[in-house]
């Protein structure tokens, strides 16, 4: 604030001067952290993934994370060695970081006293010549900064929030996208010789109907299978190319890294299943959409304060003054002005506050509510898909096994022929490629699960008929 001709101006009101005083302190406190508010993040990777997470703002955190990513690209990528190439090489997720770089810029932002107004202007009346001067500040925007600091804090804690769970759900999708991808290529190798023993079938039907030892109807039965097999491998083809390249676009890889290798097979079904008895409770302590909601809720409320507060000092300015003229003394002072509410006492603006506050406290409880029913249906679904794939591996493939060796027994005993036991081997191969199918939706299930406890899930429909299941149909 300036002073006129070097005398001192006249002193600011005491309650003016501690306001000025506070805030001056509340700006000093404003600065941005070493980390961002990423170490929250960090930490969440580590307990709930056990993976690294970094958010490569310079170059030289790039190439670190490039040469991670290629040392693990260089071996068959196990589930967990996908996730970790995910979550250093998606760039959709470094864009999500990017929104705390935004978040804590309008907390220092909010933290820091406004800049200051200087007016000035040169009058003349004849002779005389005013010159002008002043200084203003917003009295408003002072008085609320510390609402307005801590509203952008709590922002800023749901942008944390946010960027978390993204990561997470990341780590989710690819986690299903690697068991999807594994299971399509042991099923194309499965259906290869579903589609190698039909093509063997239809060769020796029409040679034996060519010398006269099989009807037309047999030879045709043998071809019409030959060609669902051969359908059948094309549709798990297309599978296996659609499964690889989702997982190809959520670890973030273009170029030659898009030749990786994966394993042959599924991890084995766990010895028992999981057994959570306090399911919901423990979501909904977790689960960060959850606490998200509270805390748009709990900010809501705040918003809602500071309108009540700020009803009549929304558009308070002080100013200092200082004019000088030739002609007459020179002026020193200050004044204050505000708004007079004689026709808009904010009481629409209040109104619309509650009810915005009434819509985030009814978000919350929705958002409460149905998180409890998600991650009841993820936990069911998980124990009916490990059911299922168990009864596959105890009772239907060893019983298929066991067919398939009496059969053999039989044929070198002569009592069946060559196409029964080409059609037993068939029947065994679409038991086994049953098994790895129920097996897949176990580790789908159990990831939909392991993402409800913390997250929004995916969860859609049963899966639809495979191509197993279309193979034994045919069979």
């Amino acid at each position: 604030m300036n002073s006129g001709q070097g005398r001192p101006m006249a002193p600011l009101a005491p309650r003016v001067l501690l306001a000025l005083i506070a805030a001056a302190a509340l700006s000093g406190c404003a600065t941005f952290s070493a980390d961002g508010g990423f170490m929250t993040i960090e930490q969440t990777a580590r307990e709930r993934l056990g993976r690294d997470v970094q958010w490569q703002q310079t170059e030289a955190a790039g190439e670190t994370a490039r040469q991670r990513v290629a040392e693990l690209l260089a071996n068959p990528l196990s589930v967990d060695d996908a996730v970790q190439v995910a979550l250093l090489n998606n760039r959709g997720l470094q864009a999500a970081f990017s929104e705390l770089g935004i978040a804590e810029a309008e907390v220092v932002r909010a933290g820091r006293l406004p800049n200051p107004g200087f007016s000035f202007g040169r009058l003349t009346r004849g002779d005389e010549v005013e010159i002008e001067r002043g200084v203003h500040f917003s009295l408003a925007r002072l008085i609320a900064m510390p609402w307005l600091s801590e509203i952008e804090s709590r922002r800023f804690q749901r942008v944390q929030r946010e960027a978390t769970l993204q990561m997470l759900r990341l780590a989710a999708d690819t986690r299903k996208a690697w068991i999807t991808a594994v299971a399509a290529g042991e099923t194309v190798r499965y259906m290869r010789q579903v589609q190698q023993s039909a093509e063997a079938g239809a060769e020796l039907a029409r040679r034996m109907a060519q010398a006269g030892n099989w009807n037309r109807l047999n030879q045709a039965r043998e071809q019409s299978f030959y060609a669902d097999a051969a359908l059948n491998l094309a549709r798990a083809l297309r599978a296996q190319d659609a499964a690889r390249e989702r997982l190809t676009r959520l670890m973030g890889l273009w170029g030659g890294q898009i030749a990786f290798r994966l394993p042959e097979r599924l991890p084995d079904l766990p010895p028992s299943a999981q057994d959570l008895p306090a399911i919901e409770q423990t979501a909904l302590q977790q689960r960060l959409d959850v606490q998200a909601a509270k805390l748009d809720a709990e900010q809501t409320a705040k918003n809602l304060g500071l309108t009540q507060a700020t009803r009549f000092i929304n558009v308070l300015e002080l100013g200092v003054v200082h004019n000088s003229s030739n002609e007459a003394p020179t002026q020193r002072g200050w004044e204050l002005s505000f708004e007079l509410p004689l026709f808009d006492w904010g009481t629409a603006r209040e109104r619309k506050a509650e009810a915005i506050y009434m819509q985030a406290l009814n978000r919350a409880a929705e958002t409460a509510v149905n998180a409890r029913s998600e991650v009841r249906e993820a936990y069911l679904a998980s124990r009916n898909s490990y059911d299922v794939a168990r009864h596959y591996r105890d009772e239907i493939v060893p019983l298929k096994k066991r067919i398939s060796e009496e059969n053999l027994l039989r044929y070198n005993g002569m009592l069946i022929g060559v196409f029964e036991l080409l059609a037993d081997a068939r029947s065994q191969i679409a038991g086994v490629n049953g098994y790895i199918e129920a097996l897949r939706d176990y580790w789908l299930a159990q990831s939909d699960l392991d993402m409800a406890l913390v997250g929004k899930p995916a969860l859609g429909a049963a899966p639809a008929a495979s191509v197993a299941s279309s193979a034994a149909a045919a069979h």
